[in-house]
């Protein structure tokens, strides 16, 4: 990081998700100083947190936002140089929620454009955005130039995937036609430090839950009764299953703040699920949110690999030395 920028401010918007938070912590442990733009979900253990770091941290201010009033979400960015927006739904995604994560992502950057001190936005979108439609199976690279058809997300109620996807495109269309300068970063399931506590239901709804089978996703819910997380039944089975830390999540975040040359949309993963090892790493990641039968630790066969589709060649040049679009 340059010295001009270790004097920014940026503004995390909503810095009270499982990504904004440690998005927040990074920027703060490298100098900068943070606008925590907080939606007004109700209390939350992450939001208290923050609270409790504004009374010792000066650096810090804490704004709380509604993401449809457009005027309080152009206070948080005041005086701020970049806005790192990171919008997710706490109660997980249904139909309503979609729409109003459209309209929160368009009256961010819409805030963006009447703000001058603005000089980046790095929009925090999902995997999801690209992965879901018909055809994934067949298709041998899967890339930031790919996206998840809206019909296919609707038929299969993947609200999610179609929060994600449009929020994503309605952000970059109106951030073209006001010339601002913005970057997105797609990450798979987000993993880390207890986010089974922290992140349950949007990390549910990034899986889908119905009921259906498939081996290494069969497991006993609080319900006592058997379902499937098909969403990740079929990402796995066509190798577009992913997930990364969010430490490191957070790291690209402000890596694609800080490199001047960075552009366009990043895949973000560690690591591709495509054998039952690792599916059954991924799993023990969410535990206590998934749990595994005992029965499946005898039954594990390790035999099948499914083809990797995900590429995250851009990530790489990013992260190591730069960014090519």
């Amino acid at each position: 990081m340059d010295q001009e920028k270790s004097h920014s401010c940026c503004c995390v918007l909503d810095a009270s998700t499982y990504v904004g938070f440690w998005i927040l912590k990074k920027l703060l442990s490298r100098g900068y100083s943070v606008h925590a733009a907080i939606r007004k979900n109700g209390d939350s253990e992450i939001e208290e947190t923050i609270r409790e770091m504004e009374a010792t941290e000066e650096r810090l201010v804490v704004y709380d936002v509604d993401v449809l009033d457009y005027q309080s979400i152009l206070v948080s960015l005041k005086t701020c140089n970049a806005v790192f927006c990171c919008l997710d739904s706490p109660e997980g995604y249904d139909e309503k929620e979609v729409d109003l994560e459209v309209r929160g992502a368009i009256n961010v950057v819409e805030a963006c454009g009447r703000t001058e001190s603005i000089e980046k936005i790095v929009f925090s979108s999902s995997l999801t955005a690209s992965i879901w439609r018909d055809n994934i199976g067949t298709q041998k690279d899967v890339d930031e130039k790919c996206w998840s058809d809206q019909d296919f997300c609707r038929n299969k109620k993947l609200w999610h995937a179609l929060a994600k996807m449009l929020s994503e495109k309605a952000a970059w269309a109106l951030a073209m036609d006001r010339r601002l300068n913005m970057v997105s970063i797609n990450p798979g399931l987000i993993v880390g430090p207890s986010v089974a506590q922290y992140n349950p239901r949007p990390t549910m709804s990034y899986l889908k839950v119905l009921r259906k089978y498939f081996p290494i996703f069969l497991f006993w819910f609080e319900f006592d009764e058997m379902v499937l997380v098909t969403g990740a039944a079929q990402m796995y089975e066509n190798g577009v299953l992913a997930y990364v830390d969010v430490k490191f999540l957070a790291d690209v975040h402000i890596r694609a703040y800080e490199d001047v040359s960075a552009c366009g949309r990043y895949f973000c993963f560690n690591q591709i699920v495509n054998t039952e090892e690792e599916a059954l790493k991924l799993v023990e990641s969410l535990s206590p949110l998934i749990p595994m039968p005992p029965r499946y630790e005898s039954v594990m066969q390790g035999s099948e690999v499914y083809e990797e589709r995900l590429r995250n060649n851009k990530l790489s040049k990013l992260v190591e030395a730069g960014s090519a679009c």
